[in-house]
């Protein structure tokens, strides 16, 4: 029996802890990155940056680390919650702690870090605030890649099939976009200096807690977690991933992953860096605020909304049927719009650059999501979670921040901080990075489409959660 509408409550589930981990994930992903420029290095030396590194250094350091921190989690407490059958108590607990954690960072100071450690000189007090700020993200990276990328992306593969899924992915997409756009703009309070970044840390920290505690009414694990089999041991399921057989027998999986990792790494070249970029460049070059907010800024925006939404609908209609060329074209239109973006800070041509950017950007994020989740086997969701991260989180976030620090740098871009030393940085051509590594997402996709990436559905009996 294959029941093929999800129980309403799943439904609240699904959402609720997408958008609180968005809005967990997002603050570290967004706004950990500007606090390192605007806080951490904000009054700091040209001596002392010399004798640390640059803020688009530490940034790329940060986020490699966290990525690393991200996929080792994942392998380990995803097949731990697999053995113990027990997902819901690694998200409830998980998203806890992973507030928590997110409102500690509030607190990290430089005067803090020196009053911990006694230290007194410069150079010293700001390497150890940034690597203390570094640790501090791998932390909490732990704490939301055991419940959110470990445990929930489990049990969503658990409580839906095949023909759920390209629709519980789209939700997913929009629902993330939604938490990613309430993230910004109550950061951007924080990033203008209107409130501190200890509010701002500490609020979003408490709400995501908050949805940990719900969790631990709501969610139930669904028969098919709780009768799972495995005769093979803890270590032997640690690594089941890697074996030479699973990956022929399951080429299509790691063909798709493959391909995801391409597009992934090409959007982590500039993300770190997109809100640093916004404040120090797009804003002065297009004269501020008061000159962005004008009617006609604002009405190119609204058509840009429209087009945006008319587009997407249209192709993920198209891509129940068509999958495969729905990725082809979402890949070869995001890799035009950042070429595009990298030709002019423009406000009319980065409006105009994000309908193919976000509309690619969607395609690839929906279809290669429900491709993942459609070609793990039945039954091993939460095996495969360390190897989903390996390409979508990992690689990524190690390859991608290199390469924008390196196009930063290259650019040397700079402002002078509040003592008079020069801070690098990003400028546009981490875009035109971004595209050239873009590209090289359609080889795998061709192998995958040649294999056919389309999947048939499977007969698979799902009981809801009421």
């Amino acid at each position: 029996m294959n029941k093929e509408r999800l129980s309403k409550k799943n439904w609240f589930i699904i959402t609720l802890f997408c958008f609180m981990g968005g809005i967990a994930w997002n603050t570290e992903n967004m706004y950990f990155n500007t606090f390192i420029t605007n806080e951490i290095y904000a009054d700091v030396s040209q001596a002392a940056i010399r004798g640390t590194m640059e803020a688009t250094t530490a940034v790329a350091r940060m986020v490699a680390l966290s990525a690393i921190a991200a996929v080792v989690t994942t392998f380990i407490m995803g097949a731990l919650s697999d053995k113990l059958k027990n997902r819901k108590m690694f998200i409830s607990v998980g998203y806890i702690l992973w507030g928590i954690v997110t409102a500690m960072f509030g607190f990290i100071t430089k005067d803090n870090i020196a009053n911990l450690f006694n230290l007194s000189d410069e150079t010293k007090i700001l390497g150890c605030t940034v690597w203390f700020v570094i640790l501090m993200d791998i932390v909490m990276t732990f704490m939301g890649s055991t419940s959110n990328d470990a445990a929930f992306q489990a049990w969503v593969t658990d409580v839906t099939v095949p023909k759920q899924r390209p629709i519980v992915e789209t939700v997913l997409s929009v629902v993330g976009t939604i938490s990613s756009l309430a993230v910004t703009g109550v950061g951007s309070f924080a990033q203008a200096g209107t409130i501190s970044y200890k509010l701002f840390f500490g609020g979003l920290g408490i709400i995501v807690t908050l949805c940990g505690v719900v969790g631990l009414f709501l969610i139930k694990d669904p028969p098919r977690t709780i009768q799972s089999q495995s005769s093979s041991s803890y270590w032997a399921d640690l690594f089941y991933g890697f074996r030479p057989s699973v990956i022929k027998e399951n080429a299509r999986l790691y063909l798709a992953l493959l391909a995801f990792c391409f597009a992934i790494i090409a959007f982590q070249v500039f993300y770190p860096y997109l809100l640093t970029y916004v404040q120090y460049v797009v804003l002065p070059d297009n004269g501020g605020v008061e000159n962005i907010l004008k009617a006609p800024v604002i009405i190119t925006a609204v058509v840009v909304v429209v087009i945006l939404l008319a587009c997407i609908v249209t192709l993920l209609k198209l891509s129940t049927t068509k999958r495969g060329f729905c990725l082809v074209t979402g890949v070869i239109v995001l890799t035009l719009g950042f070429f595009l973006l990298s030709t002019s800070t423009s406000i009319y041509v980065i409006l105009i650059s994000i309908v193919p950017v976000v509309l690619g950007n969607a395609l690839v994020n929906i279809l290669f999501g429900a491709a993942v989740k459609d070609f793990i086997p039945e039954g091993k969701a939460g095996l495969f979670q360390g190897i989903r991260m390996i390409f979508s989180v990992m690689l990524p976030m190690i390859i991608g921040p290199v390469i924008g620090d390196k196009a930063c740098q290259y650019a040397a871009q700079t402002i002078v901080n509040e003592v008079g030393a020069e801070v690098i940085v990003p400028a546009k051509n981490m875009f035109l990075w971004a595209g050239i590594v873009c590209i090289f997402a359609l080889i795998p996709l061709f192998f995958l489409i040649r294999k056919g990436v389309e999947t048939p559905e499977k007969n698979i009996e799902v009981t809801e959660n009421e």
